[in-house]
């Protein structure tokens, strides 16, 4: 959950949220160095008077900075492309869930089961109880169980939609007329928050996504008095 003045990444929730992580570190540790090197020849530049004609004239000067910046795009693309296989890999998920986005509110449909589907609206401000976030949480969570693979199916009804949860690296794009999917594996039980992330209308801001993990044994309990309410 993210909270006030934060500046890095919400703590990270699945394992492929633990390698984008990473990433970014690494890529972040890159680029600083990159602007450390070139504010240093700037500032040699501007402040000396000295001049090498070595430096103006070199084949092997020239050869470095055309070399090294090649190396240091490889070593930012293997992870990269590392990471984005990962996120596309689907290997047997225990649990399928159907995401369908309307204006303005998700639906969930547990494909598994024979009867078990609802819909998931904003909990206005009045309604909520004590320590409830406005904005971000809802009537009905999308419960899961913990340390298994699920996969998401995610499409809209109406117009287009993202259903996204920042603490667990998933976000995919909801099309009207076509299913995408994004599988993910939650580390840890818990509440993870998310929000539609593709302008969809008035009341965009008003669609949370609120996704909770649980023991395996209490998402059998929670589907069985879901199924009798039904």
């Amino acid at each position: 959950m993210a909270h006030p003045t934060q500046l890095g990444f919400q703590d990270a929730a699945s394992p492929v949220m633990e390698e984008l992580l990473g990433f970014h570190d690494h890529a972040l540790m890159i680029v600083f160095l990159i602007s450390t090197l070139v504010l240093y020849i700037i500032v040699a530049m501007v402040s000396t008077k000295l001049t090498n004609k070595f430096i103006l004239d070199s084949q092997e000067i020239e050869i470095v900075w055309t070399v090294l910046p090649a190396i240091i795009l490889i070593l930012i693309a293997l992870p990269s492309l590392r990471i984005l296989y990962m996120m596309d890999e689907i290997n047997d998920p225990h649990v399928t869930v159907k995401a369908m986005g309307h204006q303005w509110y998700w639906s969930y449909e547990y494909t598994d089961y024979e009867n078990l589907a609802f819909d998931s609206y904003m909990l206005p401000t009045q309604d909520l109880t004590p320590g409830g976030f406005r904005l971000l949480e809802t009537d009905h969570r999308m419960v899961i169980p913990k340390e298994s693979p699920i996969r998401v199916l995610v499409s809209a009804e109406d117009v287009l939609h993202s259903w996204a949860v920042p603490s667990l690296g998933v976000k995919m794009d909801a099309v009207p007329g076509r299913l995408n999917q994004v599988a993910f594996i939650v580390s840890r039980p818990g509440v993870f928050y998310g929000q539609c992330s593709e302008i969809c209308g008035a009341n965009h801001s008003f669609m949370p996504v609120v996704v909770e993990a649980v023991p395996l044994e209490n998402f059998e309990k929670w589907s069985s008095l879901m199924l009798e309410d039904a």
